[in-house]
């Protein structure tokens, strides 16, 4: 009895482990800057993805963690970004909390 509680909790912390790296792949975006548009707080980046999909990056210094961790992306970086997606009818967009990288 003890070893089939064991083997359950084990099952259950891998499950939980698995679907936790699966949701951080779908909290990141990466692409191609195509345009930027700048506003009061910060810009929004045109990202073309290499399926050809497209999300509009907002970035503000608030929503990526202070001044320390802005950047001010460039039409033609290629940039992967974490944070939380959406979608409109027509558009998909993800409000950047991290910049993970710009080449």
């Amino acid at each position: 009895m003890k070893n089939l509680k064991r083997i359950s909790a084990l099952i259950v912390l891998m499950t939980f482990v698995i679907s936790c790296a699966c949701m951080k792949d779908k909290n990141t975006v990466s692409g191609k800057v195509e345009a930027i548009e700048f506003g009061k707080d910060g810009y929004t980046a045109k990202i073309n993805t290499d399926k050809n999909e497209v999300y509009f990056a907002t970035i503000s210094i608030v929503n990526v963690g202070g001044p320390q961790n802005y950047k001010v992306l460039k039409q033609g970086d290629e940039v992967s970004l974490k944070g939380e997606l959406w979608k409109t009818d027509t558009e998909k967009h993800i409000k950047v909390k991290e910049i993970v990288s710009v080449k």
